[in-house]
């Protein structure tokens, strides 16, 4: 397909404005300019034009250069569009082809986390989930990434729940206490990832990335597993490494900045 013509000078300039999201905080002139590629002189021409249209201001005082209200009026109106369940069924496909296992998205319901799209790879292991299935905070790869990344007020309840009954009825790697229930938080947190082998299904792996929104709560989780025997479930894996990527791009176009 013929790729369509576009205004160049609007591209160049662009890379001044990304800068700028992306730094920590406002630059000076050559700092600017360095970021994004071009002279200080070039840069200041672009950042004329900018400064009219409120999208960049600068600072009298110090020089500097950051993002102007306009380029807030443009983000908040980004962000209130956004879907992130949309932004993520459109990629699953894509991603179940490159894992090779099948994937899942959960979101955070009344009664938990809560399966809402579910995609099986070709190889998909057989387990018995459907869409609307809720589950276990301690036991489920997505369980254990919402309570890593969720207000420990909003997981009380069912936590103290859960607890009872694994007091009652033990299965491996599956916490009893809360002191045990905050290791698992922050192993899960350290790594970015819920994981369980053969803890809620024997025989079954998975994981669970965060994917979070532009003020950094959990806006939903992307779930993936397989046969223990054929799914990598080490940290640094086949399967955890694109798993973390596809989140974390996922985060950023839902305005998350780390």
């Amino acid at each position: 397909m013929k790729e369509r013509a576009g205004i160049q000078s609007v591209e160049v300039g662009f890379a001044l404005l990304d800068a700028l999201a992306r730094a920590p905080g406002p630059l000076m002139l050559r700092d600017l300019a360095a970021a994004a590629g071009m002279s200080a002189a070039k840069a200041h021409r672009y950042l004329v034009s900018f400064q009219r249209l409120q999208l960049v201001t600068q600072d009298a005082g110090t020089t500097r250069y950051d993002l102007g209200p306009a380029a807030l009026k443009l983000g908040l109106a980004s962000l209130s569009r956004l879907d992130a369940v949309k932004l993520a069924r459109e990629r699953v496909a894509g991603l179940v082809e490159s894992l090779g296992h099948t994937v899942a998205l959960a979101v955070w319901g009344n009664r938990g986390p809560t399966i809402v799209h579910w995609e099986e790879s070709p190889q998909a292991v057989t387990v018995n989930l459907r869409l609307g299935d809720v589950m276990p905070l301690l036991s489920s790869a997505t369980g254990r990434c919402f309570a890593a990344w969720l207000a420990p007020e909003v997981l009380a309840p069912l936590l103290r729940e859960e607890l009872a009954r694994a007091q009652r009825h033990p299965l491996p790697d599956v916490p009893t206490t809360m002191a045990q229930v905050q290791q698992l938080r922050t192993q899960t947190r350290t790594q970015g990832l819920g994981r369980v082998v053969d803890s809620l299904l024997p025989g079954v792996a998975g994981f669970c990335a965060p994917v979070l929104d532009a003020d950094g709560h959990l806006a939903l989780g992307i779930v993936t597993l397989g046969p223990t025997s054929g799914f990598d479930s080490a940290w640094d894996g086949a399967v955890a490494t694109p798993l973390r990527a596809a989140a974390a791009r996922l985060s950023d176009d839902l305005g998350h900045r780390t």
